[in-house]
């Protein structure tokens, strides 16, 4: 396991992480639970079951190395960057986290819009770096440039590898290669604390982020749609010109 994924798996166990996790769960099973046709896929994160609540008769989970310890859930190991299925062949692709912790994550959308068939979705969750999350991790990140790590001023509060990317670089992404955004949304409003004490006691900002402050929750939700434009035969730009029905009829003089 590389170091990036070992931090993520690492997170997910402490208390903000589960809460994270138990979030997106809910997200995903209303988001796919209505999704119809025949192959989905889940690249990455098995700590989630992201298509538990939908009905494809085929679904896979794709993982991005093999794992230590073998995975049940797991159909396959593959490169997000070049999927093993031919074009315009999946549903659905599902994409929890996996976009900030690879290499290239626009070539990953570009892979990913290759194997959808055309009106089939792609659902993706992934850190806001807008968020009260988002500023305590630039925070630790400018103290630990400076040198500064007195009290813990440099500790990061999220997995320390990622390139955490905003919603409106992925929206610019998702537009070029012809994905339609059909639903967004934030969620995870509970200040950046570290226990579950203290993440109890400010349930009550999920509520009030939610209709106050909706676009600084921790993680953003999206739902596209793969858009293809029909194309339009025509026909030639000119005509024969023909007679007007008034016009004389002529006549060949006999002799």
């Amino acid at each position: 396991m590389t170091d990036s994924q070992q931090s993520l798996t690492d997170w997910f166990e402490t208390p903000p992480g589960r809460y994270l996790l138990a979030w997106e769960q809910d997200g995903f099973d209303l988001a796919v639970a209505d999704m119809f046709g025949f192959n989905a896929l889940q690249l990455g994160l098995p700590q989630l079951q992201t298509l538990r609540a939908n009905r494809m008769p085929h679904r896979w989970l794709a993982l991005h190395e093999v794992p230590a310890a073998p995975d049940p859930q797991a159909a396959l190991v593959t490169d997000a960057a070049a999927l093993p299925f031919p074009a315009a062949s999946l549903d659905l692709v599902v994409l929890p986290h996996t976009l900030e912790f690879s290499a290239d994550p626009h070539h990953v959308l570009r892979e990913v819009e290759r194997v959808l068939v055309p009106e089939g979705r792609l659902v993706i969750s992934g850190f806001n770096p807008t968020s009260l999350w988002g500023w305590r991790q630039g925070r630790g990140h400018a103290m630990a440039r400076l040198g500064i790590h007195a009290f813990g001023a440099s500790r990061l509060y999220l997995p320390d590898s990622g390139a955490f990317i905003g919603t409106g670089r992925l929206r610019d992404w998702l537009r070029l290669l012809g994905l339609e955004i059909e639903t967004e949304h934030y969620g995870c409003y509970r200040p950046a604390v570290r226990s579950d004490k203290w993440l109890q006691r400010t349930a009550w900002m999920d509520r009030v982020g939610a209709r106050w402050w909706p676009i600084f929750g921790a993680v953003h939700f999206v739902v596209a749609v793969k858009r293809v434009r029909g194309m339009r035969l025509l026909g030639p730009a000119w005509k024969p010109r023909r007679a007007p029905a008034t016009a004389p009829v002529s006549v060949a003089n006999r002799r």
